[in-house]
């Protein structure tokens, strides 16, 4: 690989990283489960592959391609993990005290498996407070493995691991691995011209799981643009059709669209407003596959959200075009309410005036 490939493998994969690594797979073989190889996936090898592509990545998404042909196998795969985490606790903790259930609850935040006739796979997500949450994924066979072709690349890491173990120089400008990149979008250079000039390509979104659909909107307020606008509006309804048959509920959708604002706009918070607004505006555009009133519902959970996201910058500016009730909920008694009345500017142009209920928190 190129110097500047190695260096930012370096930057994006510290040491902990690598070994932890190592020691998975090596444990994993050792149990009898086959490890084909080891790869960076996603935003983290856009990263790596051209730093100032402006996509940025908020987790090391490392997939170990592996044999899952059983029930077993998953449980063993979550165990060996576990395992290896012991090894990697600072010095001086009692070991022999610490339990699975504790050591789950410390350093994983997130387990997920997956398990039907197209995909089998399994995700262990480890928190880091210090930095870039580490994502294991475990793939037997996955149907879809990005979203857009920017975020469509893999780099294997099998040489690199095989390095670090084997080789008693450290890597330089002159002596390092060759690494091998890849990109699941199918054309690497098309996809690698899609990074460079910020373009966003996709196809068929309705085989993503709430369809892409947040992440377009990402990825339109980081200034990347539609390769072609008229194919792009026709994405759109799938995106949004595929969005509301994974989260149909109400409660779903906020509890998606609150976590997402969480964990892709660190250091970005002023971005969060700027999506909600992209996403408003794509869900009321293209959106098809809703009753009147649930699209309604929808639009106004997303105003709210953005209401509350101005709120928390201390930016709403102090204009009287739009009012906002608070209404307490019907099971309060009416001699405790306490109504009152506060004036925002208003989100988007409409129409119709009426009043939009929020809860009042």
């Amino acid at each position: 690989c190129k110097p500047i490939l190695r260096t930012l493998l370096e930057y994006s994969i510290n040491h902990d990283t690598l070994s932890l690594s190592q020691v998975v797979r090596s444990r994993l073989e050792k149990k009898g489960i086959g490890v084909h190889n080891v790869r960076l996936n996603g935003s983290a090898a856009s990263h790596v592959l051209h730093q100032d592509s402006g996509l940025g990545y908020k987790d090391l998404d490392l997939i170990f391609c592996v044999d899952l042909k059983s029930e077993d196998s998953f449980q063993l795969v979550k165990d060996v993990v576990m395992d290896c985490l012991l090894d990697f606790l600072p010095e001086g903790v009692n070991k022999d005290k610490i339990t699975p259930m504790t050591l789950k609850e410390a350093y994983v935040q997130k387990l997920v498996k997956v398990c039907n006739e197209t995909d089998r796979w399994s995700l262990i997500s480890l928190s880091n407070n210090s930095g870039k949450n580490v994502e294991l994924k475990f793939v037997d066979s996955l149907r879809r493995q990005f979203e857009f072709s920017v975020d469509s690349f893999q780099i294997i890491l099998d040489s690199l691991l095989l390095f670090s173990e084997c080789s008693e120089n450290p890597m330089s400008e002159n002596f390092h691995p060759t690494v091998t990149g890849e990109s699941m979008y199918g054309d690497f250079g098309e996809a690698m011209d899609h990074l460079r000039n910020r373009i966003i390509a996709t196809r068929n979104p309705e085989e993503i799981r709430g369809g892409g659909l947040l992440k377009y909107c990402n990825l339109l307020v980081r200034g990347f643009k539609p390769k072609s606008e008229v194919d792009m509006k026709t994405l759109q309804r799938y995106m949004c059709s595929r969005f509301f048959i994974d989260f149909s509920d109400i409660g779903e959708q906020q509890r998606k669209l609150e976590s997402y604002l969480q964990s892709h706009f660190v250091g970005m918070e002023s971005k969060r407003y700027d999506c909600l607004m992209t996403l408003h505006k794509v869900v009321n555009e293209s959106t098809v596959c809703l009753m009147g009133h649930e699209r309604r519902q929808t639009l106004n959970l997303i105003a709210m959200l953005a209401v509350r996201v101005l709120a928390e910058q201390n930016i709403i500016p102090t204009v009287t075009n739009v009012t906002c009730y608070y209404q307490p909920a019907p099971y309060v008694s009416e001699i405790n309410v306490n109504y009152y009345v506060t004036h925002v500017q208003p989100l988007l142009p409409c129409s119709h005036s009426y009043p939009t209920w929020l809860p009042c928190n």
